[in-house]
């Protein structure tokens, strides 16, 4: 059972009084019942059951870890020469690059967007994350990027695209796709 209390006192005493409550939570194969004495365990597939007494109760906090970030906001790349800047600096530290080649009026490269700056909080020291819009690019970048739909995620290295996803279909099939991606160069 998950709970959320400042200590396991405030937790207890929450149990406590539901003390005329017979069942509190059941979970497949285990149950936790609560009797007048105190509570007890009820392991269905072993037939056993344990007292729990007020020492046993305790709350576990599942607090995110704050000192990496959840999601890393993608820059942008505008231009051939943000391009070039982009792929020299990727390869002066030897690191991958994601680019991520969206429209605004594409309603799965809007919803990827939130999804891929997730997973680039879980790459962020690994490799950089952008993206270009190609509506507001010049054409001669979106030929560099030899794009004919969208989304279109790649992976550049040494200058060079390695491997692309086109994401059309489900985002969380797309994340998995670009997940296993990143892992092949990173």
């Amino acid at each position: 059972m998950s709970a959320l209390a400042a200590n396991s006192g405030i937790l207890y005493r929450e149990l406590h009084q539901r003390e005329k409550q017979q069942q509190l939570r059941s979970s497949g194969n285990c149950l936790l019942l609560q009797k007048n004495g105190g509570f007890f365990w009820v392991d269905s597939r072993n037939k056993t059951r344990k007292k729990i007494v007020r020492r046993d109760v305790r709350v576990q906090a599942l607090w995110p870890d704050l000192s990496r970030p959840t999601s890393v906001e993608m820059e942008p790349i505008n231009d051939c020469d943000n391009l070039a800047q982009v792929l020299l600096r990727a390869q002066e530290l030897s690191q991958p690059v994601l680019i991520d080649w969206m429209a605004t009026w594409c309603r799965k490269c809007i919803y990827l967007k939130p999804k891929l700056e997730k997973l680039a909080a879980e790459f962020d020291t690994k490799l950089k994350f952008y993206y270009v819009d190609v509506n507001k690019v010049p054409q001669a970048l979106v030929k560099r990027g030899n794009i004919s739909k969208m989304p279109t995620i790649q992976i550049w290295k040494d200058g060079e695209m390695k491997s692309e996803v086109i994401g059309g279909h489900k985002a969380w099939l797309v994340i998995e796709e670009v997940r296993e991606m990143i892992k092949q160069f990173v």
